[in-house]
């Protein structure tokens, strides 16, 4: 695997594999109770978001100290319909 994130399809679920020289994951994403709502193709996307969505609402210093540490935020952004995001 090369260096960066590379999204890999299985069946059942996604892998996002994750690589530089100082770092080597894997997340597993699969289908759960919240993800239902969303088709299998962005079934990722979908549950990196609501998990992220809800972490920072838990508005635990910790997280966000651990977040800041590791220079990563996240904003939720309005959502787009279909015909919007086409143009």
């Amino acid at each position: 695997m090369a260096y960066g994130l590379t999204i890999k399809q299985d069946t059942g679920g996604k892998r996002l594999e994750m690589q530089c020289q100082h770092q080597n994951g894997l997340l597993y994403i699969v289908p759960s109770e919240a993800s239902w709502v969303c088709p299998q193709e962005h079934l990722h996307a979908h549950a990196l978001v609501g998990f992220l969505k809800e972490l920072v609402d838990l508005k635990d210093e910790r997280v966000k100290a651990l977040m800041a540490r590791w220079g990563i935020y996240f904003r939720e952004r309005p959502l787009i319909s279909q015909a919007e995001g086409d143009s």
